[in-house]
């Protein structure tokens, strides 16, 4: 029987939202260039009540939220500010220094609403870790779609399953949204050197090894994996080359030199970090 790697993620609450994190774990710390892996879980605030994540600052990645329902405000201190909805992608790159807000949008917020989605961090290579900062969104009808024998890929960043994203990833990435009805099948090739299933609902086999939903498996390196559908299933393919030399994660800052993160934390610390426009409120170091 093939032997596979499980992360089973850690529930965690972000200012009020519901998530399972799968990565950074003890299992694994990096995927390709994915080291972080938030499964914002169907939420339903009532009226009044939303997703509000203060300003907060990054340096050495690049965040993309990507959203199955529901609705989200995006604001940056390059001036950004940005509505996200279901299937588009928000992509912000942090570069030397950047803070940003994400919340439900107030033209939502007094009459309720349901989030659901996905917030990864994508490690900077070090030659852009301290390079300039930068937000893109990308509409949903903008990403490469393939669909053919009841099966659905929508190519959310990099390259793979022959579309190339438009977001402007720093790295060889493979980011994948699969939808599958019962009895459909999908080979998974070996195209990128490290890769992960992440299966959101439904009974999915792996070479004919079911997958237990909501948790990581990494893939076998340089092997092309079958993927079988028991039941309509919803799943994301994560992956990349790996990482050029290993990375440190403190708090909302990543870099590969430790003294990178402890200038970050003095900085922010002294207020000395780019604003975002219009905002006061911030979440300290903790």
């Amino acid at each position: 029987m093939l032997t596979l790697t499980m992360i089973r993620p850690r529930a965690e609450d972000v200012e009020g939202q519901p998530i399972l994190r799968s990565l950074p774990s003890a299992k694994c710390r990096s995927v390709g260039p994915f080291v972080f892996f938030d499964h914002m879980l169907p939420t339903h605030y009532p009226p009044g009540h939303g997703m509000n994540i203060r300003q907060h600052p990054h340096i050495g990645l690049s965040t993309l939220t990507y959203l199955f329902e529901g609705q989200l405000q995006h604001k940056d201190s390059l001036g950004s500010d940005q509505q996200v909805g279901p299937g588009d992608v928000s992509w912000m790159t942090a570069g030397a220094a950047i803070a940003h807000v994400e919340r439900t949008p107030a033209s939502i917020l007094a009459h309720g609403s349901s989030l659901h989605g996905l917030q990864v961090w994508l490690a900077s290579p070090k030659e852009h870790e301290q390079g300039a900062s930068h937000y893109s969104h990308h509409d949903a009808d903008s990403l490469p779609v393939s669909e053919g024998l009841g099966v659905m890929i929508r190519l959310i960043a990099g390259t793979g399953f022959c579309l190339v994203s438009p977001v402007p990833v720093l790295s060889p990435t493979l980011y994948a949204e699969v939808q599958m009805q019962t009895a459909t099948t999908l080979l998974v090739p070996a195209e990128h050197p490290e890769r992960a299933l992440y299966v959101l609902e439904g009974e999915v086999q792996l070479e004919g090894q079911t997958i237990e939903p909501r948790c990581l498996v990494l893939l076998p390196p340089g092997e092309a994996m079958t993927l079988g559908a028991m039941s309509d299933s919803h799943m994301v393919i994560i992956g990349g080359t790996a990482l050029d030399g290993p990375r440190r994660m403190n708090w909302n800052f990543v870099a590969s030199d430790p003294a990178l993160i402890e200038q970050a934390r003095s900085r922010w610390a002294a207020g000395h970090w780019p604003t975002v426009p219009g905002e006061t409120g911030r979440i300290e170091l903790p």
